[in-house]
């Protein structure tokens, strides 16, 4: 299923989650422009390795990505997820938000690959955060969402718990299903466990950080 948007107004312009965009997007850029052993050593040196932890590369490595799909999707979820979160949080909230649910993402993806020497990159920990609390806040909101079929497609409109919650339990039986096989073993592939420890942490820290008053008293977002 893929969500092309939501139908949860925002009122403020969300100029921090368009500061994060366009800030992957140049860091990719940046990427591009290297030979293959410069962007080797980049990607090695400031991406997420178990086996060598640096605090710095916690912050470095949402920053990073390892083309242009993986690019792509991380910013259109964040672009459909982040302006309604900036929203209730507040501009400097949210960013302090976004990159302690990184962080969150980064040190379980450490925990469950310790040892690991391969660099794991990408801001899909971060923007998890951004979805749980989305989940938190907006449950009843609907996600216009794009349904594959055998030989056509199909959009309806999902309440955004459902589609969260099923993306989440989704991300906890891929990263289950990899325990135990070489690769995961290695810290190679998809980051499972990151996407569900930062959505877990964007879970409860939108529940700890105060939001704005038009938002505190609707219970309807607050589930």
């Amino acid at each position: 299923m893929i969500p092309l948007r939501d139908t949860q107004p925002s009122y403020v312009t969300p100029i921090v989650t368009i500061g994060l965009i366009l800030a992957n997007v140049a860091a990719f850029l940046y990427e591009i422009s290297l030979d293959s052993f410069s962007l080797n050593h980049l990607l090695a040196d400031r991406g997420i390795v178990a086996a060598r932890f640096q605090t710095v590369d916690l912050f470095t490595s949402m920053f990073l990505h390892g083309g242009w799909m993986h690019l792509i999707g991380n910013m259109w979820f964040l672009w459909i997820y982040g302006d309604n979160v900036e929203d209730i949080l507040g501009h400097g909230r949210y960013i302090v938000f976004y990159l302690l649910c990184g962080v969150a993402a980064g040190m379980v993806h450490i925990l469950f690959n310790a040892g690991s020497k391969i660099p794991t990159i990408g801001a899909s920990g971060a923007i998890a955060g951004v979805m749980g609390a989305y989940m938190a806040k907006f449950p009843h909101s609907k996600i216009l969402t794009v349904i594959p079929f055998i030989v056509f497609f199909t959009t309806a409109e999902i309440p955004a718990v459902f589609i969260l919650a099923y993306w989440f339990i989704i991300q906890i039986f891929s990263g289950v299903g990899e325990v135990g096989h070489s690769s995961a073993s290695q810290g190679a592939g998809v980051a499972w466990f990151a996407h569900v420890g930062g959505f877990v942490a964007g879970y409860i820290l939108i529940r700890l950080m105060p939001t704005h008053d038009r938002y505190r008293h609707r219970p309807d977002l607050n589930w």
